[in-house]
C-alpha cells in the first residue's frame, strides 16, 4: 500500500504535526471549496483519522495531508462517493487488493491532482482551439483558467464525436437535461439542506452525489436498451 495514503500511526505532541489550519493552506489552492467544517465531516466519517492533543486539538501528519488529498481529488476529478472511497481506503489500510470502480486512477497517480492550462488541454485531448470554443459557448465545458482530468475526458469525447459528425452545438440538450436532472437532485435534498450547520451542509453535498450516481445507473442503463433496438 502506498505510504501516502496510509492510515496514520502517530503519537500526539509530534512537532511535525500540522493544525487544521496548516492542512488547509496546504489544500486550498488545489481545492479551493474546503473548509473546516468539510474537513471535520470527512473525519466523523471516519476517512481520516487526525490524533487529539490534551486540549482537544486536532492534528494531521504528512500521510494524513496526501490521503486528504487523495479523498478529494476522487471525489472532484471522478464524482466517486465518499462511502465508495472508504471502502477503498479500508482494503488498502487492511492490505487487500482494491480496484477503483468507473476507471478511476490508481491512488499512485492521484497523491496530486493536475492543473492544465488551455493550451495544455487542446494538445493532451487532442483538439483545436476551435471545437474548444465551441464546447465552451455550449456550457459543456467550463471558461476557466486551469482545467482538470475531468475537462480532459469531455473534450477527448467531443473530438471523437465530431469524427461522427456530433458537433457540441447538437448536444446542448445534454446541457438541458443536466439542468433538469440538477432540478430533481435540489427537492430530493431539500429537507437536509433545511440544516444550516457544517455536518448538515457537508451531508447534503454527500447525498446529492449518491443520488447523481443512481441517476447515472438509470441513464446508462435506458441508454443501452436503446442501443439494442437498433440491433433488431
Amino acid at each position: 500500500m502506498p505510504r501516502a495514503l496510509a492510515r496514520a500511526s502517530h503519537a500526539p505532541g509530534s512537532s511535525d504535526l500540522l493544525t487544521i489550519g496548516q492542512v488547509l493552506a496546504r489544500l486550498k489552492p488545489e481545492f479551493p471549496d474546503l473548509s473546516n467544517s468539510k474537513l471535520r465531516f470527512l473525519e466523523e466519517r471516519q476517512l481520516v483519522t487526525p490524533v487529539r492533543t490534551e486540549s482537544g486539538y486536532r492534528k494531521f501528519s504528512a500521510e494524513d495531508v496526501e490521503r486528504l488529498r487523495f479523498i478529494l481529488a476522487l471525489q472532484r476529478d471522478h464524482y466517486l462517493p465518499l462511502k465508495v472511497i472508504r471502502q477503498h481506503l479500508d482494503d488498502l489500510d487492511a492490505g487487500r487488493p482494491s480496484t477503483l470502480p468507473s476507471g478511476a486512477a490508481p491512488s499512485s497517480m492521484l497523491t496530486g491532482a493536475r492543473r492544465l492550462g488551455r493550451d495544455e488541454l487542446i494538445a493532451e485531448a487532442g483538439a483545436t482551439p476551435a471545437l474548444l470554443d465551441d464546447a465552451i459557448g455550449t456550457s459543456l465545458v467550463p471558461a476557466a483558467e486551469f482545467y482538470g482530468d475531468d475537462h480532459v475526458k469531455v473534450v477527448s469525447a467531443l473530438v471523437e464525436l465530431k469524427k461522427s459528425g456530433i458537433e457540441p452545438r447538437h448536444l446542448r440538450a445534454f446541457r438541458a437535461a443536466a439542468e433538469r436532472e440538477l432540478g430533481l437532485i435540489e427537492s430530493a435534498v431539500a429537507p437536509v439542506s433545511r440544516r444550516r450547520d457544517a455536518a448538515g451542509r457537508a451531508r447534503v453535498a454527500e447525498l446529492a452525489r449518491e443520488i447523481s450516481d443512481q441517476l447515472e445507473i438509470v441513464r446508462s442503463s435506458l441508454i443501452r436498451s436503446a442501443l439494442g433496438r437498433l440491433d433488431t
